[in-house]
């Protein structure tokens, strides 16, 4: 459950109003709503949810453990090239940090919760690990969401297939989190009046962030149709996600920025995070840039002029750090 030490917004004077952080909260829970309303007609109860979460809850603690093998294998040797504190990254508190958050996905699952529930009860949870991994460097929460990523992408390998995608509702809500800067823009909204027209900017494009990223990956996807990531084609169902979550952060960030009027999340979160984690993950710039370029172009096509300019100088400088002269890669 959201602190409420975050969520005291202003007040109307005839009724309490609800604050930017609870509203933006709400709108991205219900994204979780509309997700699973088209699952829902497939999905069978009783005894196969029992089973389902009897399966999860047995390899929990074994998957926790084997997901960091994988991490570990991926980037662990990031660790001396980008010289990152090793005493920064605790491999035991990770994976026990991990056990607990699925622990709470697999109840929820259990007790027939929606996704949007578990969005709201622990979305400020996860806002705190990951506030708290990113304190001394931002570049542990590449470890953490790798770890988190890894162990339900093996959870959903063990379960029966006609359950995964109503788990993995439940999951993404984690990885949106951890990968994302929610918390951050939620803290960051409460310093706006409802009725600013930052926050109405940040209204409008929040539901449709999905639609947006969704676009651009399939764009990108025509432009580089043989283009091979560590983990298969663009195409490939398991890298479209991951893709899909990479751009949607890309959105979030962006709102940061805007919400907060500084690039410092970009600067000191997010470019970090990419140098670390894309080379070791086969993605080359060239497709961050194509990325970049076609997200400019959708969310301009979704805002007026006067909006516009709120998102202008951060999309230039997303361009200008992540291009040609600092990163002079070619397919």
């Amino acid at each position: 459950m959201f602190n409420t030490a975050l969520v005291s917004g202003s007040q109307g004077e005839s009724k309490p109003e609800v604050s930017p952080v609870i509203h933006l909260a709400k709108m991205w829970a219900k994204k979780y709503v509309q997700r699973l309303d088209k699952v829902n007609d497939i999905h069978e109860g009783g005894n196969l949810r029992e089973n389902t979460v009897e399966i999860m809850y047995n390899l929990l603690r074994q998957t926790s453990i084997e997901a960091w093998s994988q991490t570990e294998k991926l980037i662990g040797r990031e660790l001396h090239r980008h010289e990152i504190d090793r005493t920064l990254i605790d491999p035991w508190q990770i994976s026990q940090d991990s056990f607990v958050i699925y622990n709470k996905a697999i109840d929820s699952y259990a007790k027939q919760l929606p996704p949007e529930h578990l969005a709201t009860k622990i979305g400020g949870y996860l806002g705190k690990v990951r506030s708290n991994y990113t304190m001394s460097d931002a570049r542990v929460i590449g470890f953490v969401s790798m770890q988190i990523h890894y162990t339900g992408q093996i959870l959903l390998r063990q379960i029966p297939y006609s359950e995964r995608q109503v788990v993995n509702s439940y999951f993404k809500v984690i990885d949106d989190y951890l990968y994302m800067p929610l918390q951050r823009a939620y803290e960051a909204s409460a310093k706006h009046e409802l009725n600013s027209t930052v926050l109405q900017v940040i209204q409008k494009l929040l539901p449709i962030s999905t639609d947006i990223a969704r676009s651009i990956c399939e764009r990108v996807n025509l432009i580089y149709p043989r283009y091979h990531t560590h983990s298969g084609l663009l195409s490939d169902p398991v890298v479209k996600i991951a893709s899909i979550r990479d751009v949607e952060m890309f959105q979030v960030y962006l709102w940061v920025c805007v919400l907060e009027d500084s690039i410092g999340s970009i600067q000191h979160e997010l470019f970090p995070l990419c140098v670390m984690l894309y080379p070791a993950l086969k993605v080359q710039w060239e497709l961050i840039r194509t990325m970049i370029h076609l997200l400019r172009q959708e969310v301009g096509a979704r805002l007026g002029d006067t909006e516009k300019t709120l998102f202008k100088p951060y999309l230039e400088i997303l361009w200008e750090m992540f291009s040609p002269d600092i990163f002079p890669d070619s397919f």
